[in-house]
C-alpha cells in the first residue's frame, strides 16, 4: 500500500502563518491520551530526492514536503512512539495533532495528520520531526 500526501494548500498556509504570529496551543492524540506539543514550528522545506519518488515503497514523496517540529515533555510517551516512526518500520501510523486557529473570523479546530520521520530525546523531552501528510477542519 502506498500513501500519497495531498494537503489542502489554502488552509496549511494559513496554519502556518497563525502559528508563527500566534503560538497557539498544540496538542498530540496517542493511544487515547493527550500530549501538549511545544515550541511547534511548521515550514515548507526540500526533501533529499532529486525527483518525486515512492520512498521504500510505503509512501510517494515530493521533491518538497510540509514539515512539522514540536517538543513533548512527558518522556512516558516515548515507547508509545516506536511503531509510529519511518524507517525500520513498514507499517507505521500516522500521529495527530489538533489546534485552533482563528479562520475568517472565528475559531476552528485543526487536525494535523503527521508521519514522524525522526526523534532526538534529551533529558527532559523528546523532539518530533513529522511530515504533514493530511489537514482536517473540526
Amino acid at each position: 500500500m502506498i500513501f500519497l500526501m495531498s494537503v489542502d494548500s489554502d488552509l496549511l498556509e494559513t496554519l502556518m502563518k497563525y502559528t508563527v504570529e500566534h503560538s497557539p496551543k498544540f496538542a498530540l492524540h496517542l493511544n487515547d491520551d493527550v500530549y501538549d506539543l511545544i515550541n511547534v514550528s511548521i515550514e515548507n522545506l526540500p526533501v533529499p530526492v532529486n525527483e518525486p519518488t515512492t520512498r521504500g515503497g510505503v509512501y510517494f514523496s515530493e521533491k518538497f514536503a510540509h514539515k512539522m517540529k514540536g517538543a513533548i515533555e512527558d518522556l512516558n510517551v516515548v515507547p508509545l512512539l516506536t511503531k509510529k516512526m519511518l524507517g525500520p518500520n513498514t507499517e507505521f501510523g500516522e500521529l495527530k495533532t489538533s489546534c485552533q486557529i482563528e479562520l475568517d473570523g472565528k475559531f476552528v479546530s485543526v487536525n494535523i495528520f503527521t508521519n514522524l520521520t525522526n526523534s532526538l530525546q534529551t533529558p527532559s523531552s523528546i523532539e518530533l520531526s513529522m511530515i504533514i501528510v493530511k489537514l482536517e477542519l473540526v
